[in-house]
């Protein structure tokens, strides 16, 4: 059974057909998905679309192309969201500057204001790093988190020994089913099974041979897939492996159906 880390069921993209886009990631054989929050309102609608249904998880953060925006009570108004027990973490939370939507200096104030805040309701970490390595490695290391997963990982094989190091896990996703994602397929075939998640970003980073439409959970077998061909596996095991990584990082309890 599959698990998918880090999706965005709460956008406005799945607004039309959510309810038949988790129907179809059950049938795929996904047992349990995690919608991630990226700033106030989505966080409140991601715990909304998690408390519908009994597989799916939500956490509560604010992205870095966000946090211009956030205020005081943005965080006060977040630590009370975390208290739900249907919230299994803090994020999506990190640095961006591929993009630079919000001002560099005011990520790097917010990074670290989160950071303290996850570290005080001892939840684990959901890390957005984009083109900010050095920047993102340094602050964690400073942080007392030591819990939590670099989502989308894009760094290369030295980085991700870093993170393995600092105790956080790797989250794969589609993009490692592209010809040309060969530094992201070294970590996949280096990285110890015991510390790799899958992901979908849905519905963003769609995988082969999907590429050009929406991404949504069903898909997330291709990730497996190929994350099971670069490792010498089946996808059983691979499958297996990134779900019990999953459970253990979030401490998710088997899904029971209502």
């Amino acid at each position: 059974m599959l698990i998918d880390s880090h999706a965005h069921l709460e956008m406005k993209e799945f607004d039309a057909d959510r309810n038949d886009v988790i129907e179809r990631a059950r049938l795929a054989g996904v047992e349990c998905i995690v919608t991630v929050g990226t700033n106030l309102s989505l966080s409140r609608k991601a715990l909304s679309v998690a408390r519908q249904y009994h597989d799916i998880y939500a956490t509560v953060g604010v992205h870095p192309h966000d946090v211009a925006k956030a205020e005081n009570k943005t965080f006060d108004e977040l630590k009370a969201l975390a208290q739900d027990p249907k919230v299994v973490a803090f994020g999506e939370i990190g640095l961006d500057y591929f993009r630079n939507i919000s001002p560099r200096e005011k990520q790097v104030e917010m990074f670290a204001r989160q950071l303290e805040l996850a570290c005080e309701l001892k939840l684990p970490i959901i890390i957005h790093d984009r083109d900010a390595h050095e920047q993102t490695l340094r602050m964690v290391k400073e942080s007392k988190v030591r819990n939590g997963v670099f989502h989308c990982f894009s760094g290369d094989w030295a980085m991700a020994r870093q993170c393995l190091d600092l105790g956080f896990y790797l989250s794969v996703p589609g993009v490692v089913t592209f010809d040309k994602s060969q530094k992201l397929q070294e970590v996949v075939r280096h990285a110890p099974l015991d510390w790799l998640l899958l992901e979908t970003d849905c519905p963003y980073l769609t995988p082969a041979p999907y590429r050009g439409k929406r991404n949504e959970p069903a898909f997330i077998v291709h990730t497996a897939q190929k994350v099971a061909q670069i490792r010498g596996l089946s996808c059983e095991e691979v499958a297996q492996a990134a779900a019990q990584n999953t459970r253990r990082l979030f401490r998710l309890e088997p899904a029971v159906p209502k």
